[in-house]
């Protein structure tokens, strides 16, 4: 499907703003498919069937769906150690350093399917500057496509989730963050355009999203340009 972008620009407002990570503000496609590559090998699954499964998923789900005679938490923690250990390629995306120098602390955080550890470390190697509190696949009992992980997004923030602004590249997260009552942006970074249907607007990416700090307790006010087909 060929697409291009719109010529008229969406302007939304909003309290806060939660980012996915892996495909929203870092590229970490290498490091993830290797390390789940290793570890399907030592498991003897189909390494492109469990690739095919990975993403926007938390790591203990997937371990759980693919080798549901294994101890999920075990190997979860193998399969932690093999992409915290290989970051080549670990890189932050177009106009993510740029959007965020331009966003105050208190109104924007990370919701990632990642351990927190990995978390951290692949944020640190993009140079993305480390929110305090982060809601990562350890503060949640159900990751997404569930909505436990934006609805805590939205709670950490201390904003209610229709006042959040959600940017994610994967089909389960823009299903998680829409079953929330967020508004959800999504770029077709690691997905197919028809697998995003649960987003409310498509972007390219990061750099043509400018964002105004409203006065007083307004908010921020983002303006982009979203894809057509």
């Amino acid at each position: 499907m060929a697409l291009s972008s719109s010529s008229s620009p969406v302007v939304i407002q909003c309290k806060g703003i939660l980012f996915d990570m892996d495909g929203i503000l870092i590229s970490s496609i290498g490091s993830v498919e290797r390390s789940w590559t290793k570890w399907a090998l030592m498991r003897g699954v189909d390494p492109t069937y469990a690739l095919g499964m990975v993403h926007g998923r938390r790591s203990i789900e997937t371990v759980a769906i693919l080798r549901p005679d294994l101890d999920a938490a075990t190997e979860n923690v193998i399969i932690e150690n093999l992409e915290i250990e290989d970051k080549d390629g670990v890189a932050v995306l177009p106009g993510v350093l740029e959007l965020l120098a331009k966003l105050p602390r208190n109104r924007w955080t990370v919701v990632t399917s990642a351990t927190g550890p990995l978390a951290r470390v692949r944020l640190a190697a993009g140079g993305i500057p480390v929110p305090d509190r982060i809601v990562t696949a350890d503060d949640v009992s159900e990751g997404k496509p569930h909505p436990a992980p934006y609805l805590a997004g939205a709670a950490l923030l201390g904003f209610a989730p229709e006042d959040c602004v959600v940017f994610e590249d994967a089909a389960s997260g823009t299903k998680s963050a829409r079953a929330a009552g967020c508004t959800v942006v999504a770029t077709p970074f690691s997905h197919s355009v028809e697998s995003l249907a649960a987003a409310h607007y498509l972007i390219a990416d990061l750099t043509g999203v400018e964002v105004s700090i409203l006065p007083g307790d307004e908010g921020l006010q983002l303006k982009f340009k979203t894809l057509a087909a």
